[in-house]
């Protein structure tokens, strides 16, 4: 908190990406939490992960943003990569070396319908070629490596494959930053590949097992969107409830008057109701259980808490929660695109829904 939070609001205004910061951040292995001590990594759970995610998200959410995205591709190099492969970027990674990582699975045309993405890989020699390009993709500036999906055979999830590509790979270009709403400093791009040339020993896995791969780390990545939640909705709740102990108002301070009383109970009580859902969800990850509806449900019920949380303390702050000068106003933004990405909210009831009718 001490050293994320003071800037936010610049890298809020700036959009300035936290390279610095995510530097120090790798030297405490938070960019590979749940990678195998052995590989370099931290070595902790899913528990560990939420817990660590939550903290860095009530300091800075476009912070915490970076962290979920290196994770989520730490952590498929960890369980589907070659012991030469771990060797080659996952060991150098999980140290600093290579900076944030990247995972490329949305496009332009496809974002929650990812079976349909049409980026493709074609072999040559002792090479892939990549043509195609992907959209929304965190830290894509500034990624040392990239976890991208691409089509290598027909249609459908059977013909997708997933590829290690190097920053310095010959033919990937990097599009424009986003100029977003919410989440600013997070280093959005499109990546472009214009025949992209990568070694064949970049293919992790193996080929057409990269829709598989990129399902296999789903749960965990919804659970870690819904710790980011948490963060958000902390450090709103904390300010609101500082603000109405300072604000008067009809010679009273706004903690005095019942409705807000009612506002800070209902959130508490909501966001506490969100915590037992993640951290459920993260030991079920733990003890081996996929868990899609408990996952689902925790990626979802903390997103939408969190943006009712953040309304209801911006209405509490009035007009000066409107206002830059206060921190709920980018709260208020950095909570829009939880329900978006990682899986919309939709696609969350959608994965409940499925579940609770096959059983």
């Amino acid at each position: 908190m001490t050293r994320l939070a003071p800037r936010a609001a610049e890298r809020d205004r700036t959009g300035v990406y936290p390279l610095d910061e995510i530097g120090q951040l790798a030297e405490l292995g938070l960019l590979a939490i749940k990678v195998p001590a052995e590989l370099g990594g931290a070595g902790t759970d899913n528990v560990g992960y939420v817990l660590a995610m939550q903290a860095i998200a009530e300091a800075c959410a476009s912070t915490a943003v970076i962290l979920a995205s290196s994770n989520l591709v730490a952590k498929i190099l960890a369980d589907h990569a070659s012991p030469a492969q771990h060797a080659k970027w996952l060991v150098p990674y999980a140290a600093g070396k290579l900076g944030p990582a990247a995972f490329a699975l949305s496009e332009p045309g496809c974002g929650s319908d990812a079976a349909a993405l049409t980026t493709s890989a074609r072999e040559d020699g002792d090479h892939w070629i990549l043509s195609g390009a992907k959209m929304w993709i965190t830290s894509g500036a500034h990624a040392g490596i990239h976890l991208v999906f691409a089509r290598t055979d027909g249609p459908g999830p059977g013909g997708i494959s997933a590829f290690i590509v190097p920053r310095t790979a010959p033919g990937l270009v990097i599009g424009r930053e986003e100029d977003k709403m919410g989440q600013r400093a997070s280093g959005t791009v499109a990546l472009h590949f214009e025949d992209c040339r990568i070694p064949a020993d970049c293919l992790v896995g193996a080929r057409g097992h990269g829709y598989g791969i990129a399902l296999s780390a789903l749960g965990a990545g919804r659970v870690g969107i819904a710790a980011l939640s948490l963060g958000i909705a902390e450090a709103a709740l904390a300010a609101g409830t500082s603000y109405v102990q300072e604000r008067r108002a009809f010679g009273k301070a706004l903690a005095e008057f019942q409705n807000t009383q009612f506002v800070l109970a209902d959130s508490r009580t909501e966001l506490d109701a969100s915590w037992l859902l993640a951290l459920r969800a993260a030991r079920l990850l733990d003890a081996g259980d996929k868990a899609p509806t408990e996952t689902s449900m925790a990626k979802l019920f903390a997103t939408e808490t969190c943006g009712r949380i953040v309304d209801r303390i911006v209405q509490l702050h009035g007009g000066y929660g409107y206002s830059r000068e206060y921190a709920i106003e980018r709260m208020y933004r950095d909570a829009r695109v939880t329900r978006i990405y990682e899986g919309t909210s939709e696609i969350q009831r959608l994965v409940i829904a499925r579940e609770l009718l096959r059983a």
